[in-house]
């Protein structure tokens, strides 16, 4: 008999390895992708809320006003809420996006993973932080692939300025 100690594995053992770790990927991959998903939409929410906030404290603070609106390249509004979001400081105080109005922050949206759609106009704020809007405003995202999943993110701004958030099923 021999004593000799084995310093390796048989591929039988490699192989049996493998096709264990095969069969818990392919269980666990759906499950990671849902995760994964409800991940970025909870991201670009917080970061949406963010940049209100700023908005509306910036609009308090320079006692004229601030808003959000919808930008594709980070220095002018064009209401492509899918593309990215602009905070500015609303300086003469008309509610609008004028070019020589400073851009607070900029926030890129990755528009092939998450979609936002906007209230279709400017998100602004007076002097006291409310709302200038007559109607309620909402932004709603979700991921672009969704499925069932209660993965719809809907922020609504109240006439007073406040920002509250809403979960709901994909559509």
């Amino acid at each position: 008999m021999s004593l000799r100690r084995s310093n390796g594995f048989t591929l039988v053992e490699l192989m049996v390895t493998i096709a264990v770790v095969a069969i818990l990927g392919t269980i666990a991959f759906p499950s990671f992708q849902s995760t994964i998903r409800s991940n970025r939409i909870a991201t670009a929410g917080n970061e949406i809320t963010g940049l209100l906030s700023l908005a509306r404290s910036e609009a308090v603070r320079n006692k004229r006003g601030g808003g959000i609106c919808g930008s594709s390249n980070g220095t002018s509004c064009d209401n492509s809420w899918s593309s990215g979001l602009l905070a500015w400081a609303d300086v003469n105080g008309d509610g609008s996006k004028d070019g020589d109005e400073a851009v607070l922050r900029f926030v890129a949206v990755s528009a092939d993973s998450v979609s936002v759609t906007g209230p279709g106009t400017v998100v602004s704020f007076d002097n006291r932080g409310r709302r200038r809007a007559a109607t309620t405003q909402e932004i709603v995202l979700q991921p672009v692939k969704c499925g069932n999943d209660t993965l719809r993110r809907t922020l609504t701004i109240n006439a007073a300025g406040q920002i509250t958030s809403t979960k709901a099923a994909c559509q």
